[in-house]
């Protein structure tokens, strides 16, 4: 068992690392709880952080609790300590994603803390990146990553990297169409203009990378209609390199494995020299989700589809401060 105190600094530096996860819009949309009689740290979703429109069953909402999850047991590993997880420990309280206890056996975990460093590093790019193909053996550490998150890591064949791409193109139609979308969209984005939200959330305009050409790449153009000053434009590259993260099943346990694995891929493709970004927008429509996988696969839902390659790293996007998203019981 361990021995060490959970004091607040301690907790308060855990959840500073946690919640450097990436979440749809960076709406943060997590909040935890230290019991301190019961040493638990406890995890909880904030539904009124969610969108309904584009996420209206909180899938992508436990996606990027499931992130902060996995950054607080990076966090505590790191730290010499040992999380053990408990998802969804009360059925009476959806919103209470998991519960952490930090005393677990020996081996708990203890090759987290390798991915510390890269909690930091690990920022969304949408920008250009080279032709330059992934080695194998990198792909195969990514596949493992998603592995041992209990999900699947696919990357496609020809046709269906153009079959995603195709739903891509055919979702940024959508949501062009669809006006409470781009209301959403706009709530949850900084431009500089006056009466937007604070500073602290969602995607400044530092983070839109340039305007595209073309087509080619599946980066969603978070500037669009709106005039950014000073965004310039540039080709993306012609081939993308797609990776599809899924689960067998489609619940909200599910939903929590996949956002561990999503991050967990993420700071492994980090260590690897990859700049990354990740695509949910041809997974926001029903319609077009369910052709993102491939049909013989035993992958049953498709939950995020990565952007890899080698280009310049994204900026890192602001976050809340603690005493935000932390009380003390």
């Amino acid at each position: 068992m361990s021995t060490t105190a959970l004091t607040r600094p301690l907790v308060t530096s855990l959840v500073e690392d946690a919640v450097t996860a990436p979440s749809m819009h960076n709406a943060q949309p997590w909040k935890f709880v230290h019991r301190t009689d019961a040493g638990v740290i406890e995890l909880h979703g904030d539904p009124l952080r969610g969108m309904p429109r584009q996420d209206p069953d909180h899938r992508a909402l436990h996606l990027g609790c499931g992130a902060a999850l996995f950054g607080l047991r990076v966090a505590a590993v790191h730290r010499d300590l040992r999380p053990v997880v408990r998802l969804l420990p009360r059925p009476d309280a959806p919103w209470h994603l998991a519960d952490v206890r930090l005393d677990g056996p020996e081996d708990a975990d203890s090759d987290l803390g390798m991915f510390h460093d890269a909690l930091s590093r690990r920022h969304t790019s949408r920008f250009p990146f080279t032709e330059e193909r992934i080695p194998s053996e990198v792909i195969d550490g990514l596949r493992t990553a998603a592995f041992l998150e209990g999900c699947r890591l696919v990357v496609p064949g020809a046709w269906h990297t153009d079959t995603v791409m195709d739903l891509v193109h055919a979702s940024e139609l959508f949501e062009a169409a669809d006006e409470a979308v781009r209301a959403e969209i706009a709530a949850w984005t900084r431009t500089g203009a006056a009466g937007e939200g604070p500073d602290t959330e969602g995607i400044p305009s530092y983070a839109f990378g340039p305007r595209q050409y073309d087509v080619t790449s599946p980066v969603r153009d978070f500037g669009a209609p709106r005039q950014v000053p000073g965004r310039a434009s540039a080709r993306f590259e012609k081939t993308p390199q797609i990776a599809l993260l899924g689960t067998v099943d489609d619940t909200p346990e599910e939903w929590l494995k996949a956002g561990q694995a999503m991050h967990r891929v993420l700071l492994q493709a980090t260590l690897d020299g990859l700049a990354t970004s990740v695509m949910s927008q041809p997974l926001e429509w029903p319609e077009l989700r369910s052709d993102a996988r491939d049909p013989g696969s035993t992958m049953g839902f498709v939950h995020m589809v990565f952007r890899l390659g080698y280009g310049p790293g994204g900026r890192a996007t602001p976050r809340r401060p603690v005493s935000e998203v932390l009380a003390f019981d």
